[in-house]
């Protein structure tokens, strides 16, 4: 069962400037009554084998002010080198970003943002149980610099399976108005003793805005010292606030 590394990737969501299309997440809500709609996909190699998700669909919401509501219907696969593959519905992840910081001149944003991962999948792309994860994400900017980052700690009670602790830091910049580029490297812990995935990893991405409202995500990247031979995230984002259900009501 690859079910670990799909978490692991899945685990961390967030708005258009941080979070996706890395692992690390930023403290920042979405912006009260407005949403982040998006169709992306996750792939990863370890040894011979691959998992992901082709696709998942994400939809973030704030709800209040600094609240942002989440969730993560993710179709997942699994393609073992040897064995059967596996696709469909893999475990549905709910969440809410809480930020309790804002930042100052001196002080960073924070934010925690507490994740369940529930048990829907099939049971070749299932945990089976529900499992929890505990982050505290930091993010200050200078100019055209971001940097953000933190860590956290999954609670895991399925058989065969530990918690596990995730750690990890991006930087990122503004290099056109459109255009940002950042590096993220990162360290985990294993949750499956029988698939290894810990280890220190990094990844490359890029935030391309077509327009206010559309935007395209990338990023790639592979272990420093760890299983994962490559890995990559691609995804159509679509952000909007309440006035568009306005506009079609009418």
């Amino acid at each position: 069962m690859r079910f670990i590394l799909v978490l692991m990737l899945l685990a961390l969501a967030a708005p258009v400037y941080a979070g996706p299309p890395y692992i690390t997440d930023d403290p920042e809500p979405v912006d009260y009554q407005h949403w982040e709609f998006y169709i992306a996909s996750i792939s990863a190699k370890n040894g011979g084998d691959w998992a992901g998700t082709a696709p998942h669909f994400e939809i973030n919401y704030g709800v209040i002010p600094n609240v942002q509501l989440h969730v993560i219907i993710p179709i997942g696969y699994d393609v073992p080198s040897d064995g059967a593959a596996h696709y469909g519905l893999a475990d549905i992840e709910l969440g809410a970003k809480i930020r309790f910081l804002k930042e100052t001149n001196w002080i960073p944003e924070a934010a925690i943002f507490p994740l369940l991962e529930l048990p829907t999948g099939q049971p070749d792309l299932s945990n089976g149980r529900a499992t929890a994860y505990f982050p505290l994400w930091l993010q200050k900017d200078w100019g055209k610099w971001t940097a953000y980052g933190g860590g956290g700690y999954g609670i895991n009670s399925a058989p065969g399976f530990h918690n596990w602790g995730f750690v990890g830091a991006v930087l990122q910049r503004q290099v056109l108005d459109n255009l940002a580029l950042g590096a993220e490297v990162y360290h985990q812990t294993t949750a499956q003793p029988d698939f290894p995935s810990d280890g220190t990893g990094f990844n490359f991405g890029a935030v391309y805005d077509f327009s206010d409202h559309h935007h395209l995500l990338f990023s790639a990247g592979r272990s420093i010292s760890g299983p994962t031979d490559f890995q990559c995230y691609i995804a159509y984002q679509f952000t909007f606030d309440n006035s568009l259900f306005h506009f079609w009501s009418h």
